[in-house]
C-alpha cells in the first residue's frame, strides 16, 4: 500500500470515529432537550436511566414502556419520516410521558438540582409577570404530579404565587417537574431566596389608602346581597 493509500484510508477511519463520536454526542435526550419548547428541560445522565430503582413504577404508567425507554437509550433520533408515522407518534408520545417522569426524578437529585440551579441563575425560566417582582426569575412547577393532568406552570420566589409561562413552554406537561420541585431547589440553595422585600401593591386615591382595598361602593354592594340572600 502506497503513503497516499495509507493517508487516505487513515482520513477515512478518523472521519468515520468522528461521526460516530457525533452521534454518540447528540443522542435522543440531548435532541429531545432541544427541541423548541423544551427549555425549561435539563439532559438526564444516562447512568441515572439505567439505575433501574430510579425507573420504579413507571412501567404500569407508561404504553410501550420498554420500547420507549430503549428508544431513548438507543440514542437514535426520529427522522422527519417517522415523526409523521401515525404509529410512530404513539411511541413518541410514550418516550415524551417516560423522559418527563423520569427527569422530574432526576431533577430532586444534586446533579439534576445543579443543573437547574445554573438554568434558574441564567434566567431560562423567564420572569415573574408581576409588576412588583422586578422581572424576578421564576421557576418551573406542576401542579399535579400525574401526567396529562395539567401544564407546566411557573412559580416566583419572590411573592411566592403561580404563574403561566410567557413563551412557548407553555404547552409542556407540568407532571415533568413536579409539585414539589420549586421548595426543594430553594431548601437545596437557600441563597436564591430573594433579598427583597415582597412589595405588596397598595390601592390609593389622591394619596389616600383605599380602605380594605375595595372602596365604599363595593361593600355597599356586597352589603345589600348579603341582604338580599337573608
Amino acid at each position: 500500500m502506497s503513503d497516499e493509500d495509507s493517508s487516505m484510508s487513515q482520513s477515512e477511519g478518523d472521519y468515520e470515529m468522528n461521526e460516530e463520536e457525533e452521534s454518540s454526542e447528540n443522542g435522543w435526550i440531548q435532541w429531545f432537550c432541544s427541541l423548541e419548547g423544551h427549555e425549561f428541560l435539563a439532559e438526564v445522565s444516562e447512568e441515572f436511566i439505567h439505575d433501574s430503582s430510579n425507573l420504579y413504577g413507571f412501567k404500569s404508567k407508561i404504553p410501550n414502556y420498554s420500547e420507549a425507554l430503549t428508544q431513548i437509550i438507543s440514542g437514535s433520533i426520529p427522522s422527519e419520516q417517522d415523526l409523521q408515522d401515525e404509529q410512530f407518534l404513539e411511541l413518541y408520545q410514550s418516550c415524551t410521558d417516560l423522559y418527563g417522569m423520569i427527569h422530574a426524578r432526576f431533577i430532586q437529585t444534586p446533579p439534576g438540582l445543579a443543573i437547574m440551579r445554573e438554568k434558574y441563575l441564567a434566567g431560562r425560566f423567564g420572569s415573574c409577570s408581576r409588576v412588583l417582582c422586578e422581572r424576578h426569575n421564576v421557576i418551573p412547577i406542576g401542579m399535579s404530579n400525574d401526567i396529562r393532568t395539567s401544564r407546566v406552570k411557573v412559580f416566583c420566589p419572590r411573592c411566592q404565587d403561580v404563574y403561566y409561562p410567557k413563551d412557548r413552554n407553555v404547552e409542556m406537561d407540568g407532571a415533568y417537574f413536579g409539585n414539589s420541585f420549586p421548595h426543594i431547589l430553594l431548601q437545596s440553595y437557600p441563597d436564591m431566596y430573594p433579598l427583597q422585600d415582597h412589595n405588596k401593591y397598595v390601592p390609593k386615591i389622591s394619596g389616600f389608602k383605599v380602605h380594605n382595598g375595595r372602596g365604599l361602593y363595593a361593600e355597599k354592594c356586597e352589603t345589600k346581597y348579603r341582604t338580599e340572600i337573608v
